[in-house]
C-alpha cells in the first residue's frame, strides 16, 4: 500500500466533522510514515476560567491525534482502536494564537500502540508533553 498524504489528511478531517474536533475546531494538516500532525485554535472556546488554554482542551487535542494516527496502522475493516491511557505534563501557557500536535508512534505492537504527542505553539515552544497508550481490538458489529 502507498502512502497517500492528501488522503489520509482528507479521510481524518472527514471523520471528524459532528465530533468533539469539529467543536475544538482541530484540522488535521500533516502526516507521514509513522507520524500525524493536527492544530487547534487557542481563543476563548479552550480557555480556562484564568484565560489560558485549558489542559482539558490540550488532551482532547493530544488524545485525537494519536489515536487518528493509531488507526491509519490497522485494517478498518477488521480492527478498532481505543484509547486506554493518556498522561500530560503541561510546561507552558498559551493564551491565544494555534497549538500543532504531532503524534509519534513509540512502539506499534499488535494490539498496543504507544505514542508520544508533543503540542507546540507557533515558535515550536512546547506548549505541552504527552503520552497515549491505545489498544487494537476486533472489530465489532454494531447491531441496529
Amino acid at each position: 500500500m502507498t502512502f497517500d498524504k492528501e488522503k489520509i489528511l482528507q479521510y481524518c478531517n472527514e471523520i471528524s466533522k459532528n465530533t468533539l474536533m469539529q467543536t475544538l475546531n482541530i484540522e488535521y494538516v500533516d502526516a507521514g510514515p509513522d507520524y500525524l500532525t493536527a492544530t487547534m485554535p487557542v481563543n476563548p472556546s479552550v480557555h480556562q476560567p484564568m484565560g489560558l488554554l485549558h489542559g482539558g482542551a490540550s488532551v482532547a487535542l493530544a488524545e485525537s491525534v494519536g489515536s487518528a494516527a493509531s488507526f491509519l496502522f490497522v485494517n478498518p475493516e477488521h480492527s478498532e482502536v481505543r484509547g486506554i491511557e493518556i498522561s500530560a505534563n503541561h510546561v507552558k501557557a498559551k493564551r491565544n494564537g494555534i497549538v500543532t500536535a504531532t503524534a509519534k508512534i513509540i512502539h506499534k505492537g499488535s494490539s498496543i500502540h504507544l505514542w508520544e504527542i508533543r503540542i507546540t505553539d507557533e515558535n515550536e515552544a512546547l506548549i505541552s508533553l504527552c503520552k497515549l497508550t491505545t489498544m487494537v481490538l476486533p472489530k465489532r458489529k454494531i447491531e441496529k
